[in-house]
């Protein structure tokens, strides 16, 4: 590469197809997320008819293959996707992460080509609603301790057991979502994963999580397996690969959630930086006011330091391998706290609007909390970040 060329590289939109996605990414979120996002929130409604037009827009299957309806993009186009969105509804956004990423690129890389013919298209085109399974009652962040089992009977299995707070678990009160990647223990050792879809007898839809603190726009709900009958042609992979499926997506997984932090600081940090230029005191715009330069500069900084890292980290992953563990937990660690603390000074800064619906970033801050939760605690990235780098000094090198 010459050096001209090395110094023009785009990390945020590398290839004509990344800045041809930027562009609809921006038209679909001005015209169709944006109006919509404060009143699903309000209502703690999931907006099925804009995922369906996602689907229509190629926005479900960006790293799917064009086969299977996708756009055969790479982990730079999932991340704009999550970033886009989150500047104005993480909510929705989650929505998508869990059907997109969770799901549909998970049968991506572990299913079988019957498999992904079944589910890819479906998925692609939003004509299904999907999501995935591992979180249970009184297991979290130790996923290998979980209790749902996948027991052999005759020559398939029974799923037993009940998976908690589940995005896209439901469409609504009533509703089941489509279909759902779940992990299950198949031996004292050994975790499985397959596919399970609506309809199926024992499964069904358990509690719905209600009155959440934020990412009210997406449908939280517990699903419950009653001796869900599964033939073999519904485990993804051979029996005892769950666990090595679960960390492929785990990288992917982190990397567009940390892209959904990016979104939410991008958008408190626009916020600040208009309302700085309008709003007065003392006789100046606020904007002349130290502290208040504090919070934007630190904001911008800390925003402009952390994009470069996801992206970065996304120009490096491979969608079907393993292998960038370390980069991907330090993305979603540092981009987390920085999309919290954008929103949280984004509200100091505009005082008492700030604290009213008036302006979003008040639900952006109350979204940006689960960011440093689901998909891995904060703690869990300092425990994972510390042993990787110990067993790995150079790691840390130059």
């Amino acid at each position: 590469m010459s050096e001209r060329s090395w110094r023009e590289l785009d990390l945020f939109a590398p290839t004509p197809e990344h800045a041809l996605l930027a562009e609809t990414l921006r038209e679909f979120v001005t015209r169709e997320v944006e109006p919509q996002a404060q009143a699903h929130d309000r209502a703690e409604r999931f907006n099925v008819p804009l995922f369906r037009k996602a689907g229509e827009l190629g926005l479900l299957g960006v790293t799917l293959a064009e086969e299977h309806g996708g756009s055969g993009m790479d982990a730079t186009a999932a991340v704009q996707v999550m970033e886009a969105l989150s500047t104005s509804d993480p909510g929705f956004a989650l929505s998508v992460l869990a059907h997109a990423i969770l799901f549909a690129q998970n049968v991506n890389v572990n299913g079988s080509d019957a498999q992904r013919a079944h589910v890819l298209p479906r998925a692609a085109s939003g004509e299904w609603v999907g999501g995935m399974c591992m979180t249970e009652p009184s297991v979290g962040t130790d996923v290998l301790a979980m209790r749902t089992t996948a027991r052999r009977d005759g020559d398939g299995y029974l799923l037993a057991g009940t998976k908690t707070f589940i995005t896209n678990g439901g469409i609504d009160d009533q509703t089941l979502g489509d279909c759902f990647v779940v992990y299950a223990r198949t031996g004292e050792r050994a975790i499985s994963s397959f596919l399970v879809e609506k309809g199926t007898p024992g499964f069904s839809l358990g509690q719905k999580w209600s009155d959440k603190l934020g990412m009210r726009a997406s449908f939280t709900a517990e699903l419950v397996f009653d001796d869900v009958r599964l033939p073999p042609s519904a485990r993804l992979g051979e029996e005892g690969e769950g666990t090595l499926q679960m960390m492929r997506n785990l990288e992917v997984e982190r990397l567009t959630l940390a892209a959904m932090s990016l979104g939410i600081a991008q958008r408190s940090l626009a916020t600040m930086v208009d309302y700085a230029n309008e709003r007065q005191s003392f006789g100046v715009p606020i904007r002349e006011h130290g502290q208040v330069q504090r919070y934007i500069a630190e904001s911008f900084a800390e925003w402009r330091a952390a994009r470069s890292l996801v992206y970065d980290t996304a120009r490096r992953i491979d969608l079907g391998r393993t292998g960038q563990r370390v980069d991907a937990d330090a993305a979603k660690l540092v981009a987390s706290q920085v999309g919290k603390r954008a929103a949280d000074a984004a509200i100091q800064v505009l005082g008492g609007y700030g604290y009213m619906g008036e302006y979003a970033v008040e639900r952006l801050w109350r979204d940006a909390k689960l960011l440093e939760i689901g998909g891995g605690t904060l703690e869990a990235h300092h425990k994972n970040l510390t042993k990787d780098l110990c067993r790995d000094p150079s790691l840390v090198q130059g």
